[in-house]
Order: structure tokens, then C-alpha cells, then sequence
């Protein structure tokens, strides 16, 4: 798939002025870029390598380097994500997301979850980074969600019973990006990039996922979402069919009781 222009347009723009900057070892670009599905409406993830010795002094001043590379309406820093090396950034002309982390050489080695394209290097520094190191994107750990998803249906009915009508839909769209989506797409063979492009990569699910979202802000109907993002993790967990997965039956019925406690007691 071809680049939009004025993203091809910004990275040419930038790839120009970083190649002069000797601080840097590299510039790589990984996200839609690297798995072909950029459109118009696509961000740019891209990682800035700094030499060892210049590290601290660009992670220090990282704002006012991005606002070198183009016309910089915001930026602020990704600790809300857990990652404080990542600037995210919003352009004009053209109006553009971007993001970027700034690494040095041995964490861009280590800590990646994809091998990027790269843009730009000296000495073919993180292409020989990349073939050394190879990385492939997570994989779910089923066991990681059942060890947690009964404690966490028990803490959905607990708002559920207190009225805290907002805090329940905000905890089913938690569990719909956080296990059912990235079930249904382990399932299907894709990578479980959460809620990501569900409508397009899992179009036959879309009549069982619309029902995990509530019709109205109401406890019943709330409830009944709720009981629809249960039946569907119990469905992708039955047909994943992981024979050393230890279930947690004991804290499965316990909350399914108290679930249905909760809605018994409205009646």
C-alpha cells in the first residue's frame, strides 16, 4: 500500500534535517508503516537511536528537537502508557500524529516488540541491530487472563451493585480491548492487537461484540453486556483449547453467583 502523501511528504521533511544531527545513529519506523495498512488517517510511530554520550542532553530537551523538525502544535511525554522515552506529538501542515521514542543502541536491540523499517542509520547500525536480535510481536498468555478475569468479573458486579452505572461500562470496554478482541483475533490467526481494525479483520464477530456494549446507561442493561463479554471469553476459552490451562472453576462460580445475585436483587 502506497504512503499517504503528507506523511511521506513530513518523513522526507524530517529524514533530511535528523540525517545532519551527528548525535543520532538512526531513525526507524515501525506500526502501520511496517505492517502496510498506513492510510490517510494513520500516525507515524518512528524511533530516534541517540548516541550513548548525547542520550540524557536530547531526552532533556526532546520537545524543542521535535519542535525542529516541523510546525509542533503539542507534544507531552508517554508516561499515561508507561513509557517515558516516547514523545507524542501533534503537527500542522500537514495535521499529523506522531510519535517518538528516543532509544540508545542497546535498548533499541533489546526492548522492541516488532523489527521496524529503517529510515535512516550510520554505519548500518540498526540494521545489524535488527538481524541480531529479532523480535516478534507478544503472544497472548491465556493463563495470564484466567488467572485474573474471575477476580475482575467480581470487581464489575461489585459497581454494578453500588450504582456506579459509568464505572461498569468503562470496565466492559476493559475487558473487550483487554481479552475478548485479542482472543478472537489469536483465534483467528491474527496478531491480538486489541479492538484494533476489528471491524475488518473479524467482520463475522460483530453482531457477538456489539452486544458487550451497553444500549443505554441503565444497570440492566449494563448487566447484560456484562453477561455477553462472559459468554464470549468462555466460548474463545473452550475453543482455544488449551489442555495445560489451569481454570479457576472455584472463582468462576463464585462470582457468576454473586453476578447474578446482584441482578436478582433488582427485582
Amino acid at each position: 500500500m502506497p504512503i499517504p502523501e503528507p506523511q511521506k511528504r513530513f518523513l522526507e521533511q524530517i529524514i533530511s534535517q535528523l540525517k545532519r544531527d551527528d548525535r543520532l545513529l538512526g531513525v526507524a519506523i515501525g506500526g502501520s508503516y511496517l505492517s502496510g495498512e498506513m492510510d490517510e488517517y494513520s500516525d507515524l510511530d518512528l524511533i530516534i537511536v541517540v548516541a550513548d554520550v548525547h542520550y540524557q542532553d536530547i531526552l532533556h530537551e526532546r520537545k524543542l528537537f521535535a519542535n525542529r523538525l516541523g510546525s509542533l502544535l503539542a507534544a507531552f511525554t508517554g508516561e499515561h502508557v508507561g513509557e517515558p522515552r516516547l514523545l507524542i506529538c501533534l503537527y500542522e501542515n500537514p495535521l499529523l500524529h506522531v510519535d517518538f521514542k528516543f532509544l540508545v543502541l542497546e535498548d533499541f536491540k533489546i526492548h522492541r516488540i516488532e523489527n521496524p523499517i529503517v529510515l535512516w542509520e550510520q554505519d548500518n547500525l540498526l540494521t545489524l541491530a535488527i538481524q541480531d536480535n529479532p523480535r516478534t510481536y507478544p503472544p497472548l498468555d491465556l493463563q495470564w487472563i484466567e488467572d485474573r478475569f474471575w477476580v475482575w468479573v467480581h470487581y464489575g458486579a461489585t459497581k454494578l451493585g453500588r450504582g456506579e452505572l459509568f464505572e461498569a461500562i468503562d470496565f466492559i470496554s476493559f475487558i473487550r480491548g483487554q481479552v475478548l478482541a485479542p482472543l478472537a483475533k489469536m483465534q483467528a490467526g491474527l496478531l491480538p492487537r486489541g479492538v484494533r481494525n476489528l471491524e475488518k479483520e473479524l467482520p463475522h464477530l460483530l453482531a457477538d461484540f456489539r452486544q458487550t456494549i451497553p444500549i443505554k446507561h441503565d444497570r440492566l442493561e449494563i448487566a447484560k453486556a456484562l453477561q455477553h463479554s462472559i459468554y464470549l471469553y468462555r466460548q474463545f476459552r473452550s475453543a482455544l483449547n488449551k489442555p495445560d490451562l489451569v481454570l479457576h472453576s472455584s472463582a468462576e462460580n463464585s462470582s457468576m453467583e454473586y453476578l447474578q445475585t446482584i441482578i436478582d436483587s433488582w427485582f
